[in-house]
C-alpha cells in the first residue's frame, strides 16, 4: 500500500513506557484501541500531530531541537486513576516534566493542540483501557487493580520522544527525538 494514500494515516508524539508493558499489556490488548493496533504503552504529549504526509526533514529537525531543549528524567507510574467515560489510565509522577514537553511541542505547531483540543486540560497518562461504558469500566478496574497491587509504583525513565506513525491500520515508530 502507498503509505501516502493512506486516508487514515496520522501521527502522534509520545514518551514510550516499555517498563509498564509487563502490567498493562494484557489489558490493553482487550481493551485499547491504540493498542489493537500496534501502540505500546505509551504517555502521549501530542495526538493528533501532523498529517504523516506533511512530516518532513523541517518537522523533524524542528522536534528534534524542542526535545533537546528538555532533560531527561526519572517517573514512577503510580496510581490507578479514571477518567468519565469509561478510561482507566496510570498516572505518573512527576507529570510536570510531560505537561512541560506537551507545552513546548504546542508552541511549535499551535494547529495541534493536545487531545485535537478536546479538553481543556493536559492530563498526563498512561491508558491502560478505554472501553466507553462505565459498568465495563468498574469491572475492569477492579480486575486490573488486583493485578497491579504489588506492582505498583512501576519505575521509569523518559529519555526519547517517539514520532508514531499510523498506516494501514497499524501504528509504527517512524523515529525518535534525545532528551538531554
Amino acid at each position: 500500500m502507498n503509505q501516502q494514500a493512506d486516508a487514515d494515516a496520522q501521527s502522534a508524539l509520545t514518551i514510550l513506557v516499555p517498563e509498564a508493558e509487563r502490567l498493562v499489556a494484557p489489558i490493553r490488548e482487550k481493551y485499547d484501541p491504540s493498542a489493537m493496533t500496534g501502540m505500546s504503552a505509551h504517555i502521549t504529549l501530542i495526538y493528533p500531530f501532523l498529517p504523516p504526509d506533511e512530516i518532513d526533514s523541517l518537522v523533524l529537525g524542528k522536534i528534534a531541537e524542542c526535545s533537546a531543549r528538555f532533560a531527561a528524567f526519572d517517573f514512577s507510574l503510580t496510581a490507578i486513576s479514571r477518567f468519565d467515560g469509561g478510561v482507566i489510565y496510570l498516572a505518573p509522577e512527576p507529570d510536570e516534566p510531560f505537561r512541560r514537553l506537551t507545552l513546548a511541542i504546542w508552541n511549535g505547531w499551535p494547529q495541534t493542540p493536545p487531545y485535537g483540543g478536546r479538553y481543556s486540560e493536559i492530563v498526563p497518562h498512561l491508558t491502560v483501557a478505554q472501553v466507553g461504558d462505565e459498568q465495563l469500566c468498574n469491572g475492569i478496574a477492579v480486575k486490573f487493580a488486583l493485578a497491579a497491587r504489588d506492582q505498583l509504583p512501576i519505575k521509569a525513565r523518559a529519555t526519547k520522544v517517539a514520532l508514531l506513525v499510523k498506516y494501514g491500520g497499524k501504528w509504527g515508530v517512524q523515529t525518535e527525538f534525545a532528551l538531554y
